[in-house]
């Protein structure tokens, strides 16, 4: 039996949020290969945080473009904000502190 040495195929997606809006959040983008990185690539370059969890985006990645996400899905995408939120408030913290350097 041979061993299969080829690494997986990266998968990425991404939700928006916005606290005005009364709906949950909406999946924005998603894809594999190229895609993935070019999602992974935006988000950073925009210095939005990134959560890895291979699990989630494979559940993620079944719903259609735009599609709020479902209810079963709330704790999860809200364990993801709050770690976007922490994330957020660090970075700030370390802007202000340079600035005051």
């Amino acid at each position: 039996m041979m061993e299969n040495n080829r690494s997986p195929i990266k998968k990425a997606v991404a939700l928006k949020y916005s606290s005005e809006n009364k709906g949950a959040p909406i999946l924005v983008a998603k894809g594999k290969g190229n895609v993935a990185e070019a999602i992974m690539k935006k988000a950073k370059d925009n210095g939005v945080p990134v959560q890895e969890d291979s699990s989630l985006v494979e559940v993620l990645s079944k719903l259609d473009l735009d599609q709020e996400i479902p209810p079963e899905l709330y704790k999860l995408v809200a364990e993801i904000l709050s770690f976007i939120y922490r994330s957020d408030g660090r970075a700030k913290q370390q802007i202000r502190k340079r600035s005051n350097e």
